[in-house]
């Protein structure tokens, strides 16, 4: 089919059409990568804090980065899976993950829904969105470097701001609005207040200010050592400077903030697909296959893969579908840079 009979049937229709049989998650491959994740991020964590050795300490700091990288990456998966689907793995990455690094479940759950809805995508309102390409390369460094603060803004959040907006009724409004989703439009505010008040959200909330104040406090009385705090945050930040990264190149942030026909919204998004092989690193849990997930945001990431073959060995190899890949992390990195500049 040639991309000009998009027009009698959508690309979200044939990709639906070939992988409709892959929307069921499977909670053993779920269960089984959270659990050898969380344990492979905590290990790694320990060596990292408690070994003599800098070498090992590197090379265990690494690994964490990752782990914990992939780790975080569920919390895109929470979003899109019905919590019939895989019964109690909410709760349970949020007791293995999200709350001991203060990065809950409830920062996620009902934003980044709201990038998928037509009407909003690329837009304004869209809190996923920031038109890069039409942004000074400085803007870039800035969108990158500031992922170096996360530490410090997620201890912000839960051990200062939460307390304080409970007891602070207009500080609470802004807390919930500003500084409870993890976004890139900084404009963009939460109105749904009204989960703010639930029992999964402040039960999330709740744990992560104790968490931190109780990490907080045994640092403070020598329990548990500075050094092995300033490592943990030091893993986080690089953490999501990583996931900085692969969001820099998660789009093609053409845009210029008015609503997009759909095919326009798919091909402003990006896939990084075999043969590249480090993307299972730097795009984790199903995060590669981003164009993809746009056009079947119910497939789980674990039948992601087996979609794309599907895709790619039917349609055309001048498919529009085709278009929206890169290489590499680098060399998209590149690409963007250089439309940076060339608007200028």
């Amino acid at each position: 089919m040639s991309v000009a009979a998009d027009s009698e049937m959508s690309l979200a229709r044939q990709a639906n059409d070939l992988a409709r049989d892959l929307t069921r998650a499977d909670p053993r491959v779920y269960w089984l990568d959270l659990g050898v994740t969380a344990a492979v991020t905590w290990l790694s964590l320990l060596v990292a804090t408690t070994t003599a050795s800098l070498g090992w300490g590197l090379v265990a700091g690494a690994v964490c980065v990752l782990a914990l990288y992939r780790g975080i990456s569920f919390i895109h998966e929470l979003t899109h899976l019905r919590s019939a689907e895989v019964p109690g793995f909410h709760v349970a990455w949020n007791l293995l993950i999200g709350v001991p690094w203060l990065t809950p479940s409830l920062l996620y759950e009902g934003v980044h829904i709201l990038h998928h809805a037509k009407d909003r995508y690329g837009t304004a309102r869209d809190p996923e969105y920031h038109p890069l390409a039409r942004r000074p390369v400085h803007e870039l460094a800035a969108f990158l470097g500031v992922a170096f603060l996360a530490p410090i803004g997620v201890i912000l959040r839960f051990a200062v701001l939460a307390p304080l907006s409970f007891l602070i009724p207009p500080l609470r409004r802004f807390v919930v609005a500003k500084t409870s989703g993890m976004v890139i439009n900084l404009g963009f505010s939460r109105e749904d207040h009204d989960r703010a008040r639930t029992a999964p959200w402040l039960a999330q909330e709740i744990a992560c200010w104790l968490w931190s104040w109780a990490m907080l406090a045994l640092t403070v009385v020598g329990v548990i050592p500075l050094r092995a705090l300033l490592i943990a945050m030091a893993i986080f930040a690089l953490m999501t400077f990583l996931n900085q990264l692969r969001t820099a190149v998660a789009h093609y942030w053409e845009n210029d903030g008015e609503q997009m026909a759909p095919l326009d919204q798919f091909r402003d998004t990006v896939n990084v697909p075999p043969p590249a092989l480090l993307p299972f690193l730097w795009a984790p849990v199903g995060l590669r296959y981003h164009a993809l997930h746009h056009l079947m945001p119910r497939v789980p990431y674990h039948n992601l893969g087996t979609a794309h073959r599907r895709l790619v060995e039917t349609l055309p190899t001048d498919h529009v579908y085709r278009e929206v890949e890169q290489r590499e992390l680098i060399p998209a990195l590149g690409r963007l840079i250089g439309r940076m500049r060339a608007k200028r």
